[in-house]
C-alpha cells in the first residue's frame, strides 16, 4: 500500500496505463518525489495529461515512440489557442517528465530537450495594479464591524504592505506574527521552502493586531487567515484557500467601486510600484519581496505606465 501523498487528482493517461507497472510507478513519482510546490504539480500534470492523450489521440501507443515531431506538433496546436507564458510552461513540464523518465530508464532518450518554445519576451507584467488611493480606498470600504471584515483588510494589507505572495499569506500560521524590538514582525514561507522575515508597516500592525485580539486567535500553529462559519459570523479552524481568496477580493473591490479586474496578486505589484513611486529603490524591493534577482521585481514596476498614459495625452485632435 502506498503512502498517503496529496498527487493531483488524474488518472493515468492510455499510453501510460498500458506500459509496464514500473512505468506507472515511475510516472507518479515525478509528481510525488520531484515536485514539492503543489500548485507546479497540480499544472504539471495537466499538461502532462494533455499530452499523453494527445498522442494516444494521434496513433501513439507506447512511450518510446514519442519523437521530437510529437511534441513540436502539440507545441503548435497549444500556441493556436494559448499565450506564449502558457505554451512555455506546459513544454517545460513535459520536458522535466521525460528527463525523470530518461533517468529511470524508462526510455532512452527526452523527446522534448531539442523542440524549441515560442519566443517571448516581457519587460513588465501583465497583472493588473491598483493605484495608490484606489487600494486606499478599497481598504477603507471594507467594513470591519465582523470577523470577515477584519480579516479581509488585514489579508489585502498584508500583501500590499509586505509584497507578500497570497500563497505565502495564507499559509501564515498565528505564530509567523510575533514581536521582536517592540514591533510587529512577519515571517512568510515562500517558494521553494525560503523562509523570509521582515517587520510590519505601521498601518498592518494595526490591521493584524485589530484581527488577531478581536478574533481571539491563539498563540500558535493554527491558520492566521480562516474561513468563517457558515451561518454564523465566528471564524473556523479552516485555512482560507487561494479561490476563497480570489472570491473575496473581487466581492471587496467591486464594492468598492473599483472597474480594474485584480486578483490576488494585484496587490503584491500595487505594492512594489507605489513603495518605488515613492523613492524606494529596485534592490531594497527586491529584498523586500524575497526576489532572488531585480530583474524579477522589474516585472512589478508599472511606474512606465504613467509614462505612457501621459504621452498619449499628447495626441490632441
Amino acid at each position: 500500500m502506498l503512502p498517503s501523498i496529496k498527487l493531483p487528482s488524474i488518472t493515468l493517461p492510455p499510453i501510460v496505463a498500458e506500459a509496464p507497472p514500473h512505468v506507472h510507478m515511475r510516472f507518479l513519482e515525478f509528481f510525488a518525489a520531484n515536485i514539492r510546490n503543489p500548485h507546479t504539480r497540480r499544472a504539471y500534470a495537466k499538461a502532462a495529461r494533455d499530452f499523453m492523450i494527445w498522442c494516444h489521440g494521434h496513433g501513439v501507443r507506447n512511450l518510446r515512440d514519442i519523437a521530437p515531431i510529437h511534441v513540436a506538433a502539440w507545441i503548435e496546436t497549444l500556441g493556436q489557442s494559448l499565450a506564449a507564458p502558457s505554451v512555455k510552461q506546459r513544454l517545460a513540464a513535459i520536458r522535466h517528465l521525460f528527463d525523470w523518465l530518461v533517468t529511470g530508464q524508462v526510455i532512452a532518450t527526452n523527446p522534448a530537450a531539442s523542440v524549441r518554445g515560442p519566443a517571448h519576451s516581457a519587460r513588465t507584467g501583465r497583472t493588473p495594479v491598483l493605484e495608490a488611493q484606489e487600494a486606499r480606498a478599497l481598504l477603507d470600504a471594507i467594513d470591519i464591524s465582523t470577523p470577515a471584515g477584519l480579516r479581509d483588510r488585514a489579508l489585502i494589507g498584508l500583501m500590499i504592505y509586505s509584497f507578500a505572495r497570497v500563497g505565502a499569506a495564507l499559509a501564515m500560521k498565528r505564530e509567523d506574527v510575533f514581536v521582536q524590538g517592540r514591533r510587529l514582525w512577519l515571517r512568510l514561507h515562500e517558494k521553494g521552502g525560503k523562509r523570509h522575515e521582515m517587520p510590519c508597516h505601521h498601518s498592518l500592525e494595526d490591521y493584524l493586531l485589530s484581527y488577531i485580539e478581536a478574533c481571539g486567535l491563539d498563540e500558535g500553529r493554527g491558520p492566521l487567515f480562516r474561513t468563517v462559519e457558515r451561518g454564523r459570523r465566528t471564524l473556523s479552524d479552516r485555512a482560507l484557500r487561494q479561490a476563497e481568496a480570489h472570491a473575496m477580493v473581487r466581492r471587496r473591490a467591486l464594492a468598492a467601486g473599483i472597474a480594474t479586474q485584480i486578483g490576488n496578486h494585484s496587490f503584491r505589484a500595487t505594492g512594489i510600484t507605489t513603495y518605488l513611486k515613492n523613492g524606494g529603490t529596485l534592490e531594497n524591493a527586491a529584498a523586500m519581496a524575497n526576489h532572488s534577482s531585480t530583474r524579477t521585481t522589474q516585472l512589478y514596476d508599472r511606474r512606465r505606465d504613467d509614462i505612457s498614459l501621459a504621452e498619449v495625452e499628447r495626441v490632441r485632435i
